[in-house]
């Protein structure tokens, strides 16, 4: 039986010192610099700080603003939302797994499939006919789905799925 002293020895030494490196997420965005108002964490490449994804309103803006005229099924006629798309936030945190856990600020909590949110475009607003949403009218962050486009979504699951008071997205 060969020791650490063969040819093979140093570079099998070397790659396993180099795993952690590979499989650690990056920090790679930016810190926030306003209030958080989500927190991403799980499997994901891509994070800020303390091993999390921590965004404020203008780190998700810069993700890129998307707009999306719906009605709700708490809501009175259609309304404009704003936000990111739940597809642009998993890639910029370079999401890996196939459910996102979306916990409110209340710790209500839900299992969405990912491929769900992109399939729909599904977005995470923040604003709703141009004033940004409060605590009190389902703010700071709510997840929002296209129920006019797609009235088949407005199942009692999918309603489960669309939180309101939206802190923290956990990937798995």
């Amino acid at each position: 039986m060969r020791g650490w002293g063969g040819t093979k020895g140093p570079a099998i030494l070397a790659l396993l010192l180099l795993l952690p490196v590979f499989s650690a997420p990056a920090a790679c965005l930016p810190p926030p610099r306003g209030e958080v108002l989500l927190r991403v964490s799980g499997a994901i490449g891509c994070t800020n700080l303390g091993g999390e994804a921590r965004f404020d309103l203008a780190l998700l803006e810069s993700l890129g603003v998307a707009r999306l005229v719906t009605r709700t099924p708490w809501t009175e006629g259609e309304g404009t939302f704003e936000g990111v798309t739940a597809r642009r936030l998993l890639d910029a945190v370079r999401a890996r797994g196939g459910t996102v856990r979306a916990i409110a600020l209340n710790d209500y909590e839900t299992e969405i499939p990912v491929e769900e949110l992109v399939r729909h475009e599904v977005l995470i607003a923040w604003k709703r006919d141009g004033r940004r949403l409060r605590r009190r009218g389902k703010g700071p962050l709510w997840i929002v789905y296209p129920w006019s486009e797609h009235p088949e979504l407005d199942t009692r699951l999918v309603r489960q799925h669309s939180v309101w008071q939206l802190d923290r997205l956990v990937i798995r």
